[in-house]
């Protein structure tokens, strides 16, 4: 039987089975039977149900997509499915494929001999846990948040009414997917001084040169740094640093000095990685691939407005406080994350 002779609904059908929105528009261009039935009334179904397939849950997205300050986030919402809904979806499912590689590399960062690829469940499960980390820091980090606001209880509540929605299992996968933002933030973004000594020593093992570390506090740049300068972040392809990206991040010069791109140690650097879990993971991975230099990673920030600095997350606190509620033990949970046992990738018995 040729392909033009088969019935509409058998082709429909060959459509919502399609595993991405590529293969349903490719898909679509194989004769003009397809094309026409593709063009009908169903398409939006069927590109809502590629979109599902690659990008779901669909149900979450939405959550995230919708979100507005004119409700409360931990509200259900619906909207009908539109080409620009659509846009929005592959939007932020392009970012939560992203961080399916990522997630791997960092949650078997040490034990190599247990790295492996996540499953299609797994990958549906980290894709809801950023979707919904997303939600929670689209709605409570930002200018509306302060410092000042964040203990008071009416916002307290309002966050733990949000993760109230959530079993103690799916809080978990939160969390699991949580630790893997603070290690790109800890280790790719923000690196603290000692971070930056081992990766310098690593890369020139015979070096004796000596980093030196916060020097920019008796020495601040000028506005005209190009490391200070906002339009080297924003026109990066055009920028000499990024000619050489992570590279030269660890390459002495006359105008650049390696230790300069620490973070601080320890405790300063504790409250660093603090600020920088507001930011979404959208955010995070643009910073990770973008901004090697901490001139570029500051600039970002200050273009984000004076509320930022000194205004830690508010996700692990809120996080706890629901679990206390429900009488569980937020170390308990913690450590079966760690163990495999709750989270994106449990381990099998």
């Amino acid at each position: 039987m040729f392909l033009d002779e088969l019935p509409t609904e058998t082709v429909t059908n060959i459509f919502l089975y399609a595993p991405t929105v590529a293969s349903a528009l490719a898909l679509s261009s194989t004769c003009h039977r397809f094309r026409t039935i593709f063009k009908s009334s169903k398409r939006l179904l069927i590109l809502g149900q590629a979109a599902e397939n690659q990008y779901g849950p669909l149900r979450d997205a939405i959550q995230l997509i919708t979100y507005n300050e004119s409700q409360p986030a931990h509200l259900p919402r619906e909207a009908p499915l539109s080409d620009a809904l659509l846009t929005s979806i592959v939007h932020v499912g392009q970012v939560a494929a992203k961080w399916e590689d990522i997630y791997p590399f960092k949650r078997w960062k040490h034990d190599y001999a247990a790295r492996r690829l996540l499953d299609p469940a797994e990958r549906w499960t980290l894709r809801r846990a950023i979707y919904r980390l997303w939600l929670f820091s689209k709605a409570y980090h930002n200018a509306a948040h302060n410092r000042l606001a964040r203990t008071a209880p009416q916002p307290t509540r309002e966050r733990a009414l949000l993760l109230h929605n959530y079993n103690t299992g799916e809080l978990a996968e939160m969390m699991d997917v949580h630790n893997i933002l603070r290690d790109v933030i800890c280790n790719n973004i923000c690196p603290s001084n000692g971070t930056i000594r081992r990766k310098f020593h690593k890369r020139f093992p015979d070096s004796n040169y000596q980093l030196l570390f916060n020097i920019h506090l008796n020495y601040p740049p000028s506005p005209s740094d190009t490391f200070a300068n906002s339009d080297a972040f924003y026109n990066h392809r055009q920028s000499n640093a990024m000619q050489f990206k992570f590279h030269n991040k660890f390459v002495p010069s006359r105008s650049h000095e390696p230790g300069g791109e620490g973070w601080g140690e320890d405790i300063s650097h504790y409250y660093v990685v603090e600020d920088m879990l507001k930011l979404d993971p959208a955010q995070i991975l643009h910073l990770r691939d973008n901004a090697p230099l901490k001139g570029q990673v500051e600039a970002y920030i200050r273009g984000l407005g004076d509320w930022f600095d000194n205004n830690g997350e508010t996700f692990c606190q809120t996080m706890s406080m629901v679990v206390v509620q429900r009488g569980r033990d937020m170390e308990e949970i913690k450590e079966a994350i760690e163990d495999g046992i709750l989270g994106i990738a449990v381990e099998d018995d």
